[in-house]
């Protein structure tokens, strides 16, 4: 009994050792079987669930919350109807949506939205932005213009403003051939650059489309800094300095602005005066190169010979004119030359100077007191005296082998010049108490100041002033008093 008792309690420790893994099977079936019929649960209560859910959209713009709608193709909506209110006012300006907006979407149980405050919001927020061109000036954007097309016609009509549209297209055919540039011809000018002063550019970006510049808008900007010229009207008690100190601005820059008015022009009441300074972004400077043939202009030289009287010239070679070609670089800022340099000369005919030979020799000024005879010839028409009931101060010579005339002795001309009486006269004095008069002269030799050795020609034989005739009227003075010229010459 005790054996058997003892072989059952053995049989019954080692049969669990094979029934174990059996039992441990089960298990992960039935587990299996009840975590499957959880999961077909749960897949059918978040359908459940999602069938409850609504979708809403929190707006946000620049991180600033605006507020939650409940449908979004309602803010697209809003955003096309403003975009096409825009662009019934400014045609052909692609238009976008400036204002930026984030839409997150949330799903939740229950929507709660406020859509009319929202879009109220929306409506007053949203801008509209052209896409267009900037046009930057030394890095700074001036304004803007509507595509790359105005901009480039808008610098083109710049730079003819300074130059013809014929010297435009040369030069731009010119540039942008690959072909050597043909050397100039003389009598030839073409522009070598155009130069904007400041670096213009053309700059892709966005504003507001009010604030794009036609053509015609942007070339007045650049020309004068400003759309719309202010106008001032004159009221009671202005004058021109205190309308331009009112302006911040000297009365020479407000009559510049104006130029229909002076500093003695009276102001009258209702007068319009210009009193925006104008100041362009930028200037057109041209260089132009250009060939011509120039004229070397001959020098002037002279030499003193101490052979020769102080005063007396001799002309010992003739001069003439050279001449040269010239390549200059000229540069014209709005229509003005502001300079010019040569880059090339070439002579090709050099100048002859002309040399004159300039006496030194010291002409005598004291008369000797001996006279010689003051014609070539001739003879004494008409003595010193009462002659036609009134007195005749000299002598009449006529009738001269030559009508030269000289001085009677050495002297200085103290008058040299036409008289109502005497016609061409001169007057020589000879600084020993001594005057002689020569009258009637057809032409003068000498002039006021210039000393005469006796024997020079100081004129010609005429007959101007009062006279009958072709005649030398001689007269002779002694310490202011006239004397018989004759006395001399007997």
């Amino acid at each position: 009994m005790f054996f058997e008792r003892n072989k059952q309690d053995e049989t019954k420790r080692t049969l669990p050792s094979f029934n174990r893994p059996f039992k441990k099977v089960q298990k992960v079936l039935i587990m299996t079987l009840m975590l499957a019929g959880l999961g077909i649960n749960s897949v059918v209560a978040n359908e459940d669930e999602n069938a409850a859910l609504s979708t809403i959209f929190h707006i946000y713009s620049k991180g600033e919350y605006v507020g939650v709608i409940s449908d979004e193709e309602k803010l697209e909506k809003l955003k096309k109807e403003e975009l096409q209110k825009a662009a019934s006012e400014f045609e052909n300006l692609p238009l976008t949506i400036g204002t930026d907006l984030s839409v997150i979407p949330e799903r939740v149980f229950t929507a709660e939205t406020d859509d009319s405050i929202v879009f109220e919001k929306l409506h007053e927020m949203l801008s509209v932005e052209a896409e267009a061109i900037g046009v930057s000036i030394d890095g700074e954007l001036a304004f803007y213009v509507n595509d790359m097309a105005t901009y480039d016609e808008v610098i083109r009509k710049l730079k003819l403003q300074s130059v013809t549209e014929k010297e435009l297209n040369e030069f731009e055919a010119r540039t942008a051939s690959s072909e050597t540039v043909p050397p100039l011809k003389v009598d030839e000018t073409r522009i070598a650059n155009i130069l904007i002063s400041g670096e213009i550019q053309a700059v892709p970006g966005k504003t507001a489309p009010e604030k794009v510049r036609n053509a015609k808008e942007a070339m007045t900007l650049l020309n004068k800094g400003t759309l719309e010229e202010k106008k001032y009207v004159v009221s009671s008690g202005d004058v021109l300095g205190s309308i331009a100190v009112t302006h911040n601005m000297a009365t020479a820059k407000l009559l510049e602005l104006n130029p229909g008015f002076t500093e003695n022009t009276i102001l009258r009441l209702g007068d319009e005066l210009n009193v925006t300074a104008i100041e362009p972004y930028v200037e057109v400077e041209v260089h132009y190169e250009t060939k011509k043939k120039e004229t070397i202009k001959y020098a002037k030289l002279s030499e003193e010979d101490n052979s020769l009287y102080k005063g007396e010239k001799k002309v010992t070679q003739k001069g003439s004119d050279g001449e040269k070609i010239v390549t200059a670089l000229i540069r014209k800022m709005d229509g003005q030359q502001i300079g010019s340099s040569i880059s090339d000369e070439k002579i090709i005919a050099e100048p002859v100077n002309k040399v004159t030979i300039v006496g030194t020799k010291v002409m005598p000024s004291r008369g000797s007191g001996t006279f010689i005879w003051p014609a070539s010839g001739g003879y004494v028409s008409s003595q010193m005296g009462t002659r036609w009931g009134r007195t005749h101060q000299g002598i009449d010579i006529a009738r001269p082998s030559s009508y030269e005339i000289v001085a009677a002795d050495n002297g200085v001309v103290t008058t040299a010049g036409r008289h109502s009486t005497y016609g061409n006269h001169v007057v020589i004095t000879h600084n020993n108490g001594y005057e002689t008069l020569y009258a009637h002269l057809s032409s003068i030799d000498v002039s006021v100041g210039q000393t005469v050795p006796q024997g020079t020609k100081i004129g010609v034989m005429g007959s101007t002033g009062r006279s009958t005739g072709v005649h030398l009227h001689f007269e002779v003075f002694k310490n202011g008093s006239n004397i018989d010229p004759m006395s001399f010459f007997r």
